[in-house]
């Protein structure tokens, strides 16, 4: 009976242990090791519109996406927020906003666009907006807001 107690919670840990995680990924940049996840409790997935239009960014749950800059196509992206070693997101909380660090990196042979870039990914509470590099703009929904407080 106590075997079967103790493979049990084995097995209940475990299993615990596997959902609770974020995805981590280990990257380099000019400043060193840095980890990034595409989990930061908020839904971020979708289109970022510049005015509305075109230049988008692109995010996908996978962290995959695209990145378009002004009169240039669309490029296929990497990306994620900096976060711990754990997976836990680094942020920076205001009254009404959560500044996070987000970095993409453009999937391309090209060497100039080899490096990964940083820039601020806000969330705007009241106005319900998130916003990459202080211009692109997604507007979300109350259910989409957050899964907890980070």
């Amino acid at each position: 009976m106590k075997v079967k107690k103790i493979v049990l919670g084995i097995f209940l840990f475990v299993i615990c242990s596997s959902f609770a995680q974020n995805s981590v990924t280990e990257i380099n940049t000019k400043n060193g090791v840095t980890y990034l996840t595409t989990d930061i409790n908020y839904s971020v997935t979708g289109i970022y519109q510049y005015k509305g239009k075109e230049p988008i960014v692109e995010l996908n749950a996978d962290g995959s996406g695209f990145y378009q800059t002004e009169g240039e196509p669309k490029k296929a992206i990497n990306w994620g927020f900096e976060c711990s070693k754990d997976g836990v997101p680094k942020f920076v909380k205001g009254f009404d906003s959560i500044e996070y660090v987000f970095y993409y990196k453009y999937i391309s042979s090209d060497e100039e666009d080899s490096e990964w870039k940083k820039v601020e990914f806000s969330i705007h509470l009241n106005s319900m907006k998130m916003f990459i590099n202080g211009e692109r703009v997604k507007i979300f929904t109350p259910k989409e807001k957050q899964k907890k407080l980070p």
